[in-house]
């Protein structure tokens, strides 16, 4: 098995950071509440250097940030794209970005349910639990609009599903009981929350 899959297809070696980061600019990053995170984004219809701007900037953004994942709603820009640079269970590593990805939806028996912990870079310090798929296909295109899918297990599986909550307008918290939404805000300091907690376990969209 190869360690390293970028854009979805294997690749002998890779450095340790993804080549579009040090072309970047780090942007802010978005938090819970603000309006552009929680409505649906809209398909990227031009591709051409402003995009591939716009990947580079949001790599290195990540990477500054330490996440495994990052969504272009989450730089304030309302986008169906994000980045990724996130280990499956295996240790394999997968590297890329996604532009108006599309989760596939899978039939119950190709599918279980993992109830793990899982974090956001635009929810800062806290983590919850939050059942996922334990396997993920997603659809959609490069920078340059040609096809592309992307298959991820584990934890990269669940980076695929939240980031491609992100374009969708949601964020992780949505999928939590109102106790557990409340708990999350209060750990992250953000709206209805006390203050900041501690960072939790690597979880996608979160810290390493």
């Amino acid at each position: 098995m190869p360690s390293v899959f970028v854009q979805g297809r294997p690749t002998a070696s890779y450095p340790p950071f993804a080549p579009e980061a040090r072309r970047g600019s780090v942007r802010r990053v978005t938090e819970v509440g603000e309006e552009v995170l929680h409505r649906p984004c809209r398909d990227v219809t031009e591709f051409g250097p402003d995009l591939a701007a716009l990947i580079d900037d949001m790599f290195r953004t990540m990477y500054v940030a330490e996440g495994a994942g990052l969504a272009a709603n989450q730089v304030g820009l309302g986008l169906r794209l994000f980045v990724y640079d996130c280990p499956d269970d295996e240790g394999v590593r997968h590297v890329g970005h996604i532009v108006n990805p599309v989760l596939d939806a899978l039939a119950p028996a190709a599918r279980r349910l993992l109830d793990e912990g899982e974090g956001c870079l635009s929810v800062p310090g806290a983590v919850m639990a939050v059942p996922r798929p334990d396997r993920a296909v997603v659809r959609g295109l490069d920078k340059d609009g040609a096809p592309l899918l992307v298959e991820g297990t584990g934890y990269f599986a669940r980076c695929l599903a939240h980031e491609t909550d992100h374009v969708n307008g949601h964020v992780y918290l949505d999928r939590l009981s109102a106790r557990e939404r409340k708990t999350a805000l209060r750990q992250s300091g953000g709206p209805g929350g006390g203050g900041r907690g501690r960072p939790g376990p690597p979880a996608p969209g979160g810290a390493r």
